[in-house]
């Protein structure tokens, strides 16, 4: 078959929706289909910029390129799904949170104010329309098809999206909590400085990524006379992050309410226990709390945790042992392009 892969592309960044469409290009090609990827920009503002795009995607013409018929599109992430196609499958990684489920937080950047109630109202219909007109909805977790449900009154079946490779191990239980990730404010990774400023035991925390929220964590951390425990990296390069996963103690991740998380994935291949929330979202779809991690409801909780694992890295072997064999249910990418396609 000819298929086209829909991206909604923001320009300068890649993160695991990037991640989502390469694989499924990779295992498409590798079954024998044409594929390509047809990106737009997506620009959130001004306000009328989210609806022009929207209709951009509502005019493109995908039933041929270059002279060859497109058999199938994939959609991927709003507003892609605006689409018309006689055969559209949508794989849903999120959909535009601002106007969901983070409406009315701290989270969103969207008021009350006309231009935002118009805008709000035509993400709705884009959606409740673009993705009811699909033959097939799959979600990424059950977490994103629970909201597509109760926000839209679509139904989606949850399909894993798997790792991009294979090279994660388990090397030792040291000293050290691995996060990596954004740093931004949803994923609450002042909730691990806290804790540590409580644990009993020497415990360290290494944090990798770059986001908005690095010169308060970095503030809060000096605040808390953390310095000396607690490592900011930036950007971690591909290898590192496998051998920082590989010698962790345990690994933090506590996003609100996550549409899937990687992250967990990620930990789990590299047999390491997983710290995190009861509003964490999809990745609660994994962590079972003192099976092969630890579900903690405030920064108390999670010290008492890491200085339980740092005090028995036994422990931290058998629930890094559990962790593995969960990820085992997440499908290969040849499983996902069959689903896809089939």
């Amino acid at each position: 078959m000819n298929i086209v892969i829909c991206t909604s592309q923001v320009p300068f960044v890649r993160g695991g929706a990037e991640e989502l469409a390469d694989g499924l290009t990779r295992a498409l090609l590798a079954q024998g289909h044409t594929v390509e990827q047809v990106a737009l920009p997506f620009k959130w503002y001004p306000r009328a910029q989210i609806e022009k795009t929207a209709l951009l995607w509502r005019t493109l013409d995908l039933s041929a390129l270059g002279g060859r018929k497109i058999d199938m599109v994939v959609c991927t992430k709003f507003p892609t799904w605006a689409i018309r196609h006689p055969r559209k499958v949508v794989w849903l990684v999120h959909q535009h949170r601002q106007a969901y489920d983070w409406y009315g937080t701290p989270l969103t950047d969207f008021d009350l104010n006309q231009p935002d109630q118009h805008t709000r109202r035509v993400i709705m219909e884009t959606d409740r329309l673009g993705i009811g007109e699909a033959s097939k909805v799959f979600t990424i977790s059950q977490n994103v098809a629970d909201r597509l449900a109760r926000y839209n009154g679509l139904k989606g079946v949850p399909l894993y999206p798997p790792l991009k490779h294979n090279l994660w191990y388990q090397a030792d239980y040291s000293d050290y909590i691995f996060y990596l990730g954004r740093l931004d404010s949803a994923k609450r990774i002042d909730l691990l400085l806290r804790a540590m400023q409580h644990t009993k035991t020497p415990v360290r925390a290494i944090i990798g990524g770059s986001g908005p929220d690095l010169e308060r964590l970095q503030s809060l951390s000096h605040s808390l006379k953390l310095t000396s425990r607690v490592e900011f990296l930036g950007r971690v390069a591909e290898t590192e992050a496998v051998r920082l996963y590989a010698g962790a103690l345990a690994v933090f991740y506590a996003p609100i309410d996550e549409d899937y998380g990687y992250v967990t994935l990620e930990a789990m291949r590299s047999s390491k226990p997983v710290l995190t929330g009861p509003d964490s979202g999809g990745v609660l779809e994994f962590v079972r709390d003192s099976y092969n991690g630890f579900i903690c409801s405030d920064s108390s909780a999670y010290a008492t945790a890491i200085d339980r694992l740092y005090q028995d890295r036994a422990l931290a072997a058998h629930l890094g042992a559990a962790g593995y064999q969960t990820s085992q249910i997440v499908p290969t990418w040849n499983e996902v392009a069959t689903q896809i396609t089939g």
